[in-house]
């Protein structure tokens, strides 16, 4: 039984904004967080197998938040889905909370890594799903969710770059495109997976229906990227 079904009280999508107005103070990178909210929410809704009672559990799918950095969207959704308690939100960044600035896995139920530190999120998401492919788990799938200025780090380009040779095909990664980073790619964000071998789809950022699709697209043999194209930063 899940937090939110022992306090008789499921929540949907239109319950977000309430669930993240509770989260208050400095450093809340809103539009850090509000560019994620749509992906993040249907990955939980509808794409990620796995939930409050399956942590731990070898066969759940993985989610890693790579883009940490203000991660209220992401805190609510956990707290929708019952991972967390909803009064865990008032608290946000306060001394003593669970609910940092940045996620972290030994504090929050449900969280794979800790995050914040761009460009580590991808790299990660490579070895998890190298990790599981030798450990012979096949079925789970393993999502990274980064933002397109983090894919000016160098480490993510090698990570792209192995794992299309390497048929990571349980691997999928999420870009949030709002057009804040400082590198321009030729062909645009999804043409660097392509070359490296990925299976590709950029849709709108906004439009579940959209995002869904691309989420659930097959693509045997190869990594997947989904390029979620959102308002940019600073219009």
């Amino acid at each position: 039984m899940t937090i939110t079904e022992e306090l008789g009280r499921t929540y949907g999508y239109d319950d977000l904004a309430w669930l993240m107005g509770r989260m208050t103070g400095d450093e809340k990178h809103g539009p850090a967080a509000t560019s994620t909210l749509d992906v993040v929410w249907v990955l939980y809704d509808r794409v990620l197998r796995g939930g409050p009672e399956r942590i731990g559990d070898p066969g759940r799918d993985r989610f890693l938040l790579s883009k940490g950095h203000g991660p209220m969207a992401y805190y609510a959704v956990l707290a929708a889905k019952g991972f967390l308690p909803v009064e865990w939100l008032d608290g946000f960044g306060s001394y003593a909370s669970p609910l940092g600035h940045h996620p972290d896995r030994t504090l929050i139920p449900g969280v794979e890594i800790g995050s914040g530190s761009l460009g580590h999120g991808l790299p990660l998401a490579v070895g998890t799903a190298l990790g599981l492919r030798a450990q012979g788990l096949d079925d789970p799938a393993v999502w990274v969710l980064v933002g397109d200025a983090e894919l000016d780090e160098g480490s993510n380009h090698e990570a792209i770059a192995f794992a299309g040779p390497a048929g990571l095909d349980r691997l999928h990664t999420v870009v949030v495109d709002n057009s804040s980073a400082t590198h321009s790619r030729p062909g645009g964000i999804a043409a660097r997976f392509e070359v490296a071998g990925w299976s590709t789809a950029t849709v709108d950022g906004r439009d579940h229906e959209a995002l869904y699709e691309a989420f659930t697209a097959p693509h045997p043999g190869r990594p997947h990227a989904v390029v979620a194209r959102v308002e940019p930063k600073n219009p």
